[in-house]
């Protein structure tokens, strides 16, 4: 009876501190939530309790499921504050500081995690970037993968200062920066990317095991975590012990340190996992409301070129994936691959030649070209041949920005550099048409970068005019020309610009 009595009064004791309601991982002090479209509210309390959520003098009812989980749903708010966010269950959380504005979810890889600070504009830029309107939810710098969903993470929003903007997304400050500049409204940036990450990491494991094509991803998984252990045993007894003396030479001989190798895929590698970063970095988030996602990644998924020519299939899945998982029609801006790395310039003479990162750009202008509600940055002139990251971040972040004013805030302004449209063959010569080529011209003198190529495939550099938005091509030794290529290298040198001074989007004509 004693015992009994006991139990009860734990239980009883655990029940009570546990009775309190709270409010999920996306919403602290200082967050922006989207204006003008519904406003998803979640989070935790005692099953059957009635929540409340109240802000700006509207509110949202929900009551606590069996499970433990509460979401509520605010009508569309006009841009303001700051207010104060309520919500009221079986206690009351209160955060503070909330603005109504814009809402973007930068994400990728190592360049959209690249910091600010390390942009090569950043000694001008840092010392302005305070801005109580610029909101910044940063998730990368405490890395989380998993193996399921997660419902939280460890960050809060804080407003934009030197401190914060400079470990901070460069991309993705200076895309924020652009419209709140332009848009003179408040502006929220997440930021979820990790370096090296290929884009399975980056979708969930349902929508990749549904997809014939793509649900071979976790069977390579599995053949990893299987052939793990012999690795890791490989790893320490040779890798690592050459490592440790080859970098005690290095010490002696008063050089630099060498990078320790890799250690091989296992387990706890979710950068790697199918899945493993929507579970650790998207999920949490969803279904928070949102405007749209700058998007930049594919270096990953670029080593040869039909894994290049899959992701233009790949992409689209992860795309429709986070539309599904936000529950909204989210714009999407994709950062088109710069220049960068060296070919073989034989190969780009050869008929019909294949070279992957070429092709990768093509899946992402695809892409962007037929989803619904997407854009592209072209910044096929910004890269560097000799390093995969770039620094120029803020021109990147511009042209994304200018995307999403033309395509979704319907400002008057040029948002794309020329796009290839047509070729029309004529008098031995081709003339290519263009979309967005309004004062189309070749920067710096003379076109550079367009081939054309006969029936034989083999491509020579073509004699350009530029006339009127078009260009007529030729060579001598091509009396008919039956295929045009513009940019079609790794790290191309080709200067078409329009009169805005974007670049031309790299093309191929036919494309095979």
């Amino acid at each position: 009876m004693m015992l009994s009595r006991c139990l009860v009064l734990v239980l009883t004791v655990t029940a009570h501190a546990s009775a309190a309601v709270a409010l999920a991982a996306p919403f602290t002090d200082h967050a922006v939530l989207q204006r003008d479209q519904p406003v998803p509210v979640w989070g935790t309390d005692t099953p059957g309790t009635p929540v409340t959520v109240t802000i700006h003098g509207l509110q949202a009812k929900a009551v606590v499921g069996t499970d433990g989980r509460w979401q509520a749903t605010l009508p569309p708010l006009p841009v303001g504050g700051p207010y104060e966010l309520s919500v009221s269950g079986t206690s009351t959380v209160v955060r503070r500081d909330i603005l109504v504005g814009e809402v973007w979810l930068c994400s990728g890889q190592s360049n959209m995690d690249f910091f600010t600070r390390r942009s090569s504009t950043a000694a001008a830029d840092l010392p302005r970037s305070a801005n109580p309107r610029i909101r910044l939810l940063n998730l990368s710098p405490r890395k989380q993968g998993a193996e399921t969903p997660q419902d939280t993470f460890d960050a809060t929003w804080t407003t934009s200062t030197p401190a914060t903007v400079g470990l901070f997304s460069g991309v993705g400050y200076y895309f924020g920066r652009e419209l709140e500049e332009a848009l003179q409204v408040p502006i929220g940036l997440i930021n979820a990317s990790w370096s090296g990450t290929a884009a399975e990491t980056w979708i969930s494991q349902p929508t990749l095991d549904a997809d014939p094509e793509f649900k071979k991803a976790m069977k390579a998984w599995e053949k990893d975590l299987a052939l793990y252990p012999q690795r890791m045993e490989d790893y320490r007894s040779t890798a690592l012990v050459r490592w440790e003396q080859d970098n005690a030479a290095a010490k002696a001989a008063g050089k630099p340190e060498i990078r320790k190798p890799k250690e091989p895929t296992g387990p706890t590698s979710f950068d790697r996992r199918p899945g493993g970063l929507f579970n650790g970095m998207i999920a949490p988030l969803t279904p928070y409301a949102l405007r749209g996602v700058i998007w930049y990644q594919g270096e990953a998924n670029a080593r040869f070129a039909g894994q290049a020519m899959a992701y233009r299939r790949l992409l689209p899945l992860l795309i429709a994936d986070w539309r599904r998982a936000f529950a909204s029609d989210v714009r999407f801006h994709i950062v088109q691959l710069a220049n960068f790395g060296h070919d073989d310039p034989a190969l780009l003479t050869q008929p019909w030649p294949v070279v992957p990162w070429p092709i990768l750009r093509e899946s992402q202008a695809l892409v962007a070209a037929t989803l619904p509600h997407c854009g592209l940055a072209v910044t096929i002139d910004i890269g560097n041949p000799d390093d995969i990251h770039p620094a120029n971040k803020r021109e990147v972040g511009r042209r994304l920005a200018l995307s999403a004013l033309g395509r979704d805030y319907g400002k008057d302004l040029v948002y794309s550099g020329p796009v290839f449209k047509a070729m029309v063959v004529s008098d031995q010569a081709a003339t290519l048409t263009f979309d967005h080529a309004e004062g189309l011209a070749a920067k710096e003198g003379t076109v550079r970068g367009l081939v054309i190529a006969g029936e034989d495939g083999r491509f020579l550099p073509a004699e350009a005019t530029v006339t009127n938005g078009t260009i007529r091509v030729s060579h001598p030794a091509i009396p008919s020309p039956v295929a045009v290529r513009y940019n079609w290298e790794s790290s191309p040198d080709g200067n078409l610009v329009n009169g805005a001074g974007l670049p031309a989007a790299p093309f191929r004509w036919p494309m095979r």
